[in-house]
């Protein structure tokens, strides 16, 4: 298969800081790819790079094979990239349907807000996600952490993100939330979308993640299968900022 996206060689300084050294990333259709490290390894420089917030001072970005020129959010967003942060970018005061379609709101034809058509497309897509909330009325503030995790992916699926970056998706979930958050991603992964998860709890990247990619001070130490390495393994890749020794036959 060719791959949704690929990063090739990526480089990124900031002044004498070489927050990345040719750092390589891939991910495929219907695949989940932990990034973990340190803080400071490089994690969120690269994401910032892929969701058009930072520009590469060198290295290449391909989309379904294609090499694309990623300069802001806006090019991202055109390559079906979106970004769901820690924060969740979500305006407290405001209900679901304007969180989805904030930014981008639907009008009626004589340009007034159509509150019914936007209420109606996010009942849709948290369908789509198996969610249920009593009242799209009520603010954002009032729903729980795993609610309030939905309506932003749902906000980026309903415009057909094919690649989403997630930023610590369980981080302040309790167990039952933490385990909802599964859900969605691996419904997610059914419709063939590809996620990069940064996170920074070594249980949830063996419960969501296909391979895992590990950075250390700006470089790739190595990606492997989640399932043909330990979690001691990777951690070990974290801290030592080298891949383990081969285990003798």
């Amino acid at each position: 298969m060719t791959p949704l996206v690929e990063m090739r060689n990526i480089s990124k300084h900031f002044g004498g800081v070489h927050a990345l050294e040719n750092v390589s990333a891939d991910l495929y259709p219907g695949e989940v790819v932990g990034l973990v490290g340190h803080n400071g390894a490089g994690k969120s420089t690269l994401i910032k790079i892929l969701s058009g917030a930072y520009a590469a001072d060198g290295g290449e970005i391909y989309v379904n094979g294609e090499q694309v020129s990623i300069r802001n959010p806006r090019d991202a967003k055109a390559q079906g990239i979106e970004t769901i942060y820690q924060a969740l970018a979500l305006a407290e005061n405001l209900p679901a349907p304007a969180n989805v379609f904030l930014g981008r709101e639907l009008t009626t034809a004589v340009g007034a807000l159509d509150d019914d058509a936007m209420e109606a497309e996010t009942r849709k897509v948290l369908n789509r996600l198996d969610l249920k909330i009593q009242s799209l009325k009520e603010s954002v503030r009032n729903l729980s952490g795993g609610q309030r995790q939905a309506i932003a992916i749902g906000r980026a699926i309903h415009f057909n993100a094919k690649i989403l970056i997630m930023d610590e998706p369980t981080a302040a979930l309790g167990p039952q939330e933490t385990q909802k958050v599964g859900q969605l991603i691996k419904g997610l992964k059914k419709e063939g979308i590809g996620i990069f998860l940064i996170s920074h709890d070594i249980h949830d990247v063996f419960d969501l993640c296909d391979r895992v990619t590990v950075l250390h001070n700006g470089h790739v130490v190595g990606t492997c299968r989640t399932d043909e390495v330990s979690k001691d393994d990777v951690l070990g890749m974290i801290i030592l900022g080298k891949e383990p020794e081969a285990k003798p036959a």
